[in-house]
């Protein structure tokens, strides 16, 4: 399920500018060495790893309905809130998910920082 991680294990990594995204779509973007897929829908912004865990589809080309996103190569749902597999919520299969925020017109993910430092892009 989600694995978003706790604020103190965070730095904050600029992954896109506001108006690149439209509303009700993702794109991908590699952020800190990870390609992760970034949404807007219902005028907020959501991260979450960009391949679909079942045959590794990119996520940010799958249609947004509300707070979720349905992979285009086999219809699996995502909750863009959580990352949980929202066709069986029981699993413990699911997207991890990287917290958002916008300062000025960047949009900012949340990304873990690693015993030996960031990822080098």
């Amino acid at each position: 399920m989600s694995e978003e991680l706790g604020v103190s294990t965070l730095r904050y990594v600029e992954a896109a500018r506001v108006g690149s995204i439209a509303e009700g779509a993702g794109a991908a973007f590699v952020v800190d060495g990870r390609v992760i897929a970034l949404f807007l829908s219902g005028g907020r912004y959501f991260a979450i790893d960009d391949d679909c865990p079942h045959q590794g589809a990119s996520l940010s080309k799958g249609r947004v309905d509300g707070c979720s996103v349905t992979c285009a190569w086999h219809g699996w749902r995502y909750s863009l809130e959580d990352g949980r597999w929202l066709d069986n919520p029981r699993s413990s299969r699911g997207v991890a998910t990287y917290p958002v925020r916008v300062v000025d017109d960047r949009i900012e993910v949340g990304v873990p920082v690693s015993e030996t430092g960031p990822v080098a892009t």
